[in-house]
């Protein structure tokens, strides 16, 4: 059977099968089925910045944290070392006999959803505000987890939760997500359908909320025609955990289990993470479901299973032989600290206050971040071998001449202002104050992680909570350098002139602290950018549970921000020139629109060179901007390099009401450079003419 494809070994296996059998293999817990051959298996596993939730393995920044790197090349890396991570662990787990939940090869990740509002708790697991930046990471994390060997998939990746879910948290079981065609196919679609055309998903996650009335795991406008048809997605989908309930429970669009299971698979939801599948047994007998229906979700389960390799000896699949021993080794701990080190943003730095002298009398770290494990890894984490605080990194790249005086100051929630005297103490006594600051997954996260008496996961404002922003103000009042450090998932609003510099941290990773150290001592350059839009309130946002982009996001904000999306400053100092592009697009195959790039400063640093395009006469719903490129480069000083894009008419296309894609004719401006235009860097712009002759 070896040599027959995947699919019919699939079908062969399904059809000795009896409707019970079948029925059993829909459901995440598949209980084995021993006289096919079939062994027990639980299809759900996390690895959305590392091997989750499985024991030990490398802990890299969380999602937000790896989109700030603002570079798909090492996304890529990094999945590939996740996917050895899970192939290496998995094997070890079978050899055991655990068969249970997380120990499989089916991963449900990356999370793909627009971070359309920033009091979304679940954002920091996503890519970010942009659809395009989303498209690229997502393509290169999926392509890393599921290998390019020719005959097997090294694991299955899993891009959720379709579609548009981005909050609240609350309500998200019952929530109907109201939305335009245009905004559907311009911003919530885009990155799913690059994930499934160019990264070839073998798997999708459904939402648990409505989509314009029809709840998305029985949604079969979503699933069978766009998703399949449209598409040509030939792969397997699953419902997020407990969403067919909420098909009876929340939603009401059915009034019994059979009801809700037999509307999800007949719309196209093979597998159900959760039980309610178990009734379709009843619905089938009561005539709400047809066996052909059932056979061919579990058709498309079963291929996964044998593109995975599960039926095939262990010795025929290249990918068992991974060692255990590329569990959090040190090639893994190095990528993790790299990644640490490019997701950190430089927010501002006033008189170059960065980067300082390790050989410092004195510094002061201070905050009810700098030496907490938990805000290091985020949420959906593993256990990381060895985690490095931002505390203990600073104090492990000093010299050991320097005393370094270390304060809690307050917690990151309540009003307690007990532990201010000593943090003020420690601050007076010192040269420097590093102040820890933020927010925490306790408090920013998912419904299921965070009590509904804390807003469930989201956030009621955009500031920093309890009495940090209080302790802040005190310890700038000591008229000492202070320099901010920002760990959080999302974005968040303190005032420029309470520090002399700003640094956004993320949920950093296992080597979170020593790359702290490795940029404000200046070993190496920030070179992070802002994957989402830091405004200065929430009260300048349309109302949270509304679905419409129009006022969010970099792309359609018209209001004054704190820090613009792509935003990032460096040590280093680059200059454009050269802007080399066509006058017009062609209508069909491509354009080569090119950059010299050069780093004047006096260090080697990494600049990310970012591609928008505007139409130069926007209607009311365009986009004012859109980002269609980004290159991230290391250039030395006084080193020049001329950065090349690839453009298509595509790249210039909008989408009107209806939700079809055009390509206007017209005028449009180009713009390169180490922002978005009319930030705080150089860039270089051009016009260009869509439509126009040879």
């Amino acid at each position: 059977m070896a040599q027959l494809s995947h699919r019919l070994r699939a079908k062969d296996l399904v059809g000795r099968m009896s409707l019970e059998e079948k029925i059993s293999q829909m459901v995440n817990t598949a209980p084995a089925i021993e006289r096919l051959g079939v062994a027990a298996y639980d299809w759900w596993n996390e690895c959305l910045h590392g091997v989750a939730r499985a024991g030990q393995a490398t802990v890299f920044p969380q999602a937000i944290g790896l989109a700030a790197m603002w570079n798909p090349d090492l996304m890529y890396r990094i999945a590939v070392a996740i996917s050895d991570e899970a192939r290496a662990k998995h094997h070890d787990f079978a050899k055991k006999g655990f068969r249970d939940g997380y120990k499989g090869l089916t991963f449900w990740s990356p999370n793909i959803n627009i971070f359309r509002d920033p009091r979304w708790g679940r954002g920091q697991e996503t890519y970010g505000e942009d659809p395009y930046l989303t498209s690229r990471l997502g393509i290169a994390f999926i392509k890393g987890l599921q290998g390019d060997h020719p005959h097997y998939l090294k694991l299955v990746a899993t891009p959720k939760h379709l579609a548009v879910h981005s909050g609240p948290e609350l309500t998200r079981h019952g929530f109907d997500a109201t939305v335009s065609d245009r905004d559907l196919a311009e911003t919530y679609l885009p990155a799913f359908e690059a994930c499934i055309k160019e990264g070839q998903a073998a798997s999708v996650m459904t939402a648990y909320n409505r989509l314009n009335g029809i709840p998305c795991s029985a949604h079969a406008g979503l699933l069978a025609e766009l998703l399949r048809k449209k598409w040509g997605f030939d792969g397997y989908v699953v419902s997020d955990c407990g969403a067919v309930d909420d098909i009876y429970l929340s939603h009401k669009t059915a009034g019994s289990p059979e009801e809700a299971a037999s509307q999800s698979v007949r719309a196209g939801c093979d597998l159900n993470c959760g039980t309610t599948y178990s009734s379709l047994k009843s619905a089938y007998e009561q005539g709400l479901m047809t066996e052909a229906a059932i056979t061919l979700a579990v058709e498309r389960l079963m291929e996964a299973r044998f593109r995975l390799g599960m039926f095939d000896p262990e010795e025929q699949v290249c990918f068992s032989a991974i060692p255990l021993s590329v569990n959090g080794c040190g090639a893994h701990r190095e990528l993790a600290r790299q990644a640490a080190c490019e997701s950190i943003v430089l927010l501002h730095n006033h008189k170059a206050c960065l980067p300082l002298k390790k050989t410092l009398s004195s510094m002061a770290v201070i905050g009810p971040n700098a030496d907490e494990i938990e805000t290091l890894l985020g949420n959906y984490n593993g256990e990381p071998f060895d985690a490095v605080t931002p505390l203990r990194g600073i104090r492990e790249a000093m010299s050991p001449q320097t005393v370094v005086r270390y304060a809690r100051g307050c917690d990151i929630l309540g009003a307690d202002k007990s532990g201010f005297a000593d943090a003020i103490q420690a601050a007076s006594d010192s040269d420097v104050i590093v102040a820890v600051m933020g927010l925490s997954p306790r408090i920013e996260g998912e419904e299921t992680e965070v009590a509904a008496e804390l807003g469930g996961g989201d956030r009621a404002h955009l500031g920093l909570p309890g009495v940090q922003e209080e302790l802040l103000r005190e310890l700038r009042k000591l008229d000492k350098p202070v320099v901010l450090v920002l760990m959080a998932g999302s974005c968040l609003s303190v005032p420029v002139e309470l520090s002399d510099a700003a640094l956004m941290l993320w949920y950093p990773g296992e080597c979170g602290g020593t790359a702290l150290a490795d940029i404000i001592f200046g070993d190496v350059s920030p070179s992070g950018r802002l994957p989402v839009t830091f405004y200065r309130s929430a009260d300048e946002l349309p109302p949270f549970e509304s679905y419409a982009m129009a006022g969010r996001t970099y792309r359609f904000f018209e209001g004054e921000v704190l820090y613009a999306f792509g935003h990032g400053q460096s040590y280093g100092s680059f200059t454009y020139q050269d802007l080399l592009i066509p006058d017009h697009v062609p209508e069909a195959g491509g354009m080569t629109v090119s950059v010299e790039v050069t780093n004047i400063g006096l260090v080697a640093a990494a600049e990310v060179v970012e591609l928008y395009i505007a139409p130069r006469i926007r209607t009311r719903l365009d986009p004012i901007f859109s980002l269609r490129g980004v290159q991230k480069c290391l250039l030395y000083p006084g080193e020049t390099r001329r950065i090349v894009f690839e453009l298509t008419a595509d790249s210039f296309g909008s989408v009107a009401d209806d939700g079809i894609r055009e390509n206007r004719p017209g005028l449009y401006t180009v713009s390169i450079g180490g922002s978005q235009p009319g930030s705080f860097s150089e860039t270089l712009s051009a016009v260009i003419e869509l439509g126009g002759s040879n």
